[in-house]
C-alpha cells in the first residue's frame, strides 16, 4: 500500500521561493539587530521540562510538546498511581515519562543560558536568536504549531533606554520591510494596580489572563470570566472603568494616576500601579525624544498572558492587514532567579516571522528580485564546450556571482525553460564558434541585450551582470 505523503497539522513546508522570501525577512531583522549592538546565540530545540514548566502559566504549560524518554519509558510506570475518578491524570503521567520538552519560546531558554554561562558573558548582555519554537495549539490562520521567532533581548540593566531601543528596532525593521505598524505599550505594574484598587490583589493573574482576551472575546465575556474567578460586580466595575478610558497617552496616564491614587469607586491606592505609570511616562518621553516614526500608543487592555513579565509590555500590529500581533514582548525582573541568579532584570521583544511572512505576502511587499538565487546560467552545449566554460564559471563564483551550469547537453528550449522557471536573469550560450574565437556570450533575458566577451574579461562580464 502506497502511503500518501503528509506533514503534521500546524506545520509547513517551504520551497525555494518561500525560503528566499523568508531569508529576506530574517536578513532584514538581523541587520537591524546588529546595528543596535546585539549578537546572535543558539540554544537546543529541546530543554529539560523542569526548565520550561511553570514559566508560561497554567495555559502555557498545557501547550508544551513533551518528549518521551528514550527506551521503554512506560515499563516501570504503575498506571494505578495516575488514575483518578475522571480517568488518567495525563499531566502527572507525562512528568513521569517525559524529562524533556520542545521549547515554547526563546526567552526562558535565554534565561537558562545566561545563568549557565554567566561567567563567560559581559553585562548588560545583548543577544538575538532566530530559531523555531513549538506549541500544541489548535492550528488556524496565522497560528501554527511550529513557527520561527526572532527574539532580541538585553539583560543586566533596568534602564528604560533598553525599552526605547526595542521600539526603535521595531520601527526600523518594519520601515525596511515597508509595512505600516502600530506599537501598543502597557505595564504589568499597572495591571497589578488594577487588582489592588478593585480590592482583589491576589487575583492579578486571573485578571491579566482575562483582560488578555479582550480583543478576541469582547468586554462582556472578559467580565464573565473574571466573575467566574471570584471577582465581585463592584470590582469588575472598577476594571471596566479603566478599560474604557480614552484620550491621548498623557490623558490616559493622568486619569489612571487619579484612579490609582484613591480616585476609583473603591478608594484604594496602589503604589505599584503608580510606579508603573511613572515608567510609562518616562518611556513615552524617550520615544518622543527619539523621533520614532511609527505610531506608538498606550493600551491599558494590553496584558500579554506570560507570567514572567513585570514591567513594560509591547505588542505590534500591522495597520493594513488583518492578522494577530506580529511582535510582542516585555520587561522581566527575575526570570533568571528561577535558575539561581536573582535580581537580573531584562527586557526583550519577539518578531513572529511566520505572521510577518503572511503580512508581506498578503500586501505583496516582497521584492520582485527574490525569485532566483542564480544570476547566470551557462547552457550545456556539449562536453568540449563544458570544459571551456568551467574556468569562467569558477572565476565568476570567486567574485561572488551565483552561477549555475546546466548539467545535461539537451535541447536549448529545455534550458531556456529552466532559466525562465527559476527567473534566472542571464544566460550564456557558448558554443563551437565562441570557443574558436576565445569568447563568452552572455544574454540578458529580461532586456534581450546580448554581448560577447573575451574569455578572460571577468571584470567586463561582472559589469554586464550588474
Amino acid at each position: 500500500m502506497i502511503q500518501k505523503p503528509s506533514i503534521p497539522k500546524g506545520t509547513r513546508d517551504f520551497g525555494q521561493q518561500e525560503m528566499a522570501e523568508r531569508n529576506y525577512i530574517f536578513d532584514t531583522i538581523k541587520s537591524v539587530f546588529r546595528t543596535f549592538g546585539y549578537s546572535q546565540i543558539d540554544t537546543p530545540a529541546m530543554e529539560n521540562l523542569s526548565t520550561l514548566l511553570g514559566k508560561y502559566g497554567e495555559e502555557g504549560d498545557k501547550l508544551l510538546f513533551r518528549v518521551l524518554n528514550s527506551g521503554d519509558c512506560f515499563s516501570k510506570v504503575n498506571f494505578n498511581d495516575f488514575c483518578t475518578e475522571d480517568g488518567v491524570n495525563s499531566f502527572a503521567l507525562s512528568k513521569e515519562v517525559c524529562e524533556k520538552g520542545l521549547r515554547y519560546d526563546l526567552t526562558v531558554p535565554f534565561a537558562r543560558f545566561v545563568v549557565q554561562h554567566q561567567n563567560e558573558i559581559s553585562f548588560p548582555f545583548k543577544r538575538f536568536q532566530i530559531q523555531p519554537v513549538w506549541r500544541a495549539d489548535r492550528p488556524q490562520k496565522g497560528r501554527y504549531r511550529e513557527f520561527y521567532q526572532c527574539d532580541v533581548d538585553v539583560i543586566g540593566s533596568k534602564s528604560q533606554v533598553n525599552e526605547l531601543e526595542l521600539v526603535q528596532i521595531v520601527d526600523r525593521v518594519f520601515s525596511l520591510l515597508d509595512v505600516a505598524v502600530l506599537v501598543k505599550i502597557n505595564n504589568r505594574k499597572v495591571l497589578t494596580g488594577f487588582a489592588e484598587i478593585c480590592g482583589f490583589p491576589d487575583k492579578v493573574v486571573d485578571i491579566t489572563v482575562a483582560i488578555d482576551k479582550l480583543d478576541k472575546i469582547g468586554l462582556e465575556a472578559v467580565e464573565e470570566e473574571m466573575r467566574s474567578k471570584g471577582l465581585t460586580d463592584e470590582a469588575i466595575a472598577v476594571i471596566e472603568q479603566i478599560l474604557k478610558l480614552s484620550g491621548s497617552t498623557a490623558e490616559k496616564i493622568a486619569s489612571m494616576r487619579t484612579l490609582m491614587n484613591g480616585g476609583s469607586a473603591s478608594g484604594l491606592v496602589s503604589e505599584t500601579g503608580l510606579k508603573g505609570l511613572d515608567e510609562l511616562d518616562e518611556l513615552f518621553g524617550l520615544i518622543k525624544a527619539a523621533g520614532v516614526s511609527s505610531p506608538v500608543e498606550i493600551d491599558l487592555s494590553l496584558a500579554r498572558g506570560l507570567n514572567y513579565y513585570t514591567g513594560a509590555i509591547f505588542e505590534v500590529k500591522a495597520r493594513d492587514f488583518a492578522i494577530g500581533s506580529i511582535c510582542g514582548g516585555g520587561r522581566y525582573d527575575n526570570l533568571t532567579g528561577i535558575f539561581g541568579l536573582p535580581d537580573m532584570s531584562g527586557v526583550g521583544i519577539s518578531f513572529g516571522a511566520d505572521r510577518i511572512y503572511d503580512v508581506l505576502k498578503g500586501l505583496d511587499k516582497f521584492p520582485k528580485n527574490l525569485k532566483s538565487s542564480t544570476t547566470l546560467l551557462f547552457a550545456n552545449m556539449g562536453s568540449e564546450e563544458m570544459k571551456y566554460i568551467l574556468p569562467v564559471a569558477r572565476a565568476l563564483r570567486d567574485r561572488g556571482v551565483a552561477v549555475e551550469v546546466y548539467p545535461d547537453a539537451t535541447k536549448l528550449k529545455k534550458q531556456f525553460d529552466y532559466a525562465d522557471r527559476k527567473s534566472i536573469p542571464f544566460l550564456s550560450i557558448t558554443g563551437e564558434n565562441e570557443m574558436t574565437s576565445g569568447q563568452i556570450n552572455v544574454k540578458n533575458l529580461v532586456s534581450g541585450e546580448q554581448k560577447a566577451f573575451d574569455k578572460g574579461e571577468t571584470e567586463s562580464i561582472l559589469d554586464f551582470l550588474k
